[in-house]
């Protein structure tokens, strides 16, 4: 089933981390320009063509956020981009989550 059609699950901690060989099915299934940093978090910048479109982008992924119980960490960069960094904090790491959270940004683009 494609990541777009999953759902977030709690994640109350106690659980370990998704391991390197776990995170490249679920990374591959992702548009190319995430990051993978250190197996803990993935990121991606978003660019846009003026400042009241990245605005509106980070409103409608505080939309899917809210509906998915999954949060993100969002940071506006200069005028018209958008860095999106995805981690579990319970866990030290990445979560299917984190991925499935990924996936559901990426359709707004």
């Amino acid at each position: 089933m494609p990541l777009t059609q999953k759902h977030c699950v709690p994640c109350e901690g106690g659980i370990p981390p998704l391991t390197p060989k776990q995170i490249s099915p679920l990374l591959s299934q992702l548009k190319s320009k995430w990051k993978l940093s250190d197996y803990k978090q993935i990121s991606r910048e978003f660019k846009f063509k003026d400042f009241a479109s990245a605005i509106k982008f980070i409103n409608q992924v505080a939309g899917i956020a809210e509906r998915e119980d999954h949060h993100p960490d969002i940071h506006l960069t200069g005028w018209n981009k958008v860095k999106i960094v995805l981690s579990t904090h319970k866990i030290n790491g990445l979560h299917q989550n984190d991925f499935i959270l990924a996936a559901k940004i990426e359709t707004l683009t």
